[in-house]
Formats: structure tokens, sequence, C-alpha cells
């Protein structure tokens, strides 16, 4: 958690913060430090669950509003006219230029 701290540098830190607030008060900023990390962990849990939460309901409204096909090799009207209009070349026709 304190990446590249190491004894030295935390005791060093202690004894600044002991000679700054006292031996009184330090337990108390102790506590509340704890308090707001534990705060802290607690919010960002319910905003990962939140956002986790709206994801999965767009997903599931992405997926129930894609239009839903029908059985293979069944095409609608517009389709059978498109199909129809375009012109096919021959399969066994020799295309030009090849020999």
């Amino acid at each position: 958690m304190f990446g590249s701290l190491g004894l030295p540098e935390l005791f060093i830190i202690l004894t600044i913060a002991l000679i700054i607030f006292g031996p009184r008060k330090l337990p108390e900023l102790g506590r509340s430090l704890g308090r707001s990390l534990s705060e802290f962990k607690k919010a960002s849990h319910e905003l990962r669950s939140t956002l986790d939460e709206e994801i999965r309901s767009e997903q599931r409204d992405a997926h129930r509003s894609s239009p839903v096909t029908g059985v293979a090799g069944q095409t609608d009207d517009a389709e059978r006219a498109t199909l129809s209009s375009t012109t096919m070349p021959d399969a066994a026709a020799p295309e030009h230029g090849r020999a």
C-alpha cells in the first residue's frame, strides 16, 4: 500500500507527526484517518457496483433492441425486390480478359 516507503521513511513521518500534533492528538488523528479511508472505500465500491449495473442494463437494452433475424434462408419483400432488380453475371460465362 505504501509503495516505495520503507521502515526508515515511516519512522521519520511518525516522528514528525508526533512532534507536530503531540501524543494526545495523534490517536484521534489516526482514528479519523481510518474512518475516512473506510468511507472512501465504501463509496468507491458503491460507485463501481452502480456503474457495473448500468453497463449490464445498457447491454440488455441493446440486445433487446437489436433486430431479430428470421429463419435462415428467408428474405423479406424489400430484399427480394433488391435481389431481383440487380443483375448477376452468369457463373458459366467466361470473364473478359481471361483466356
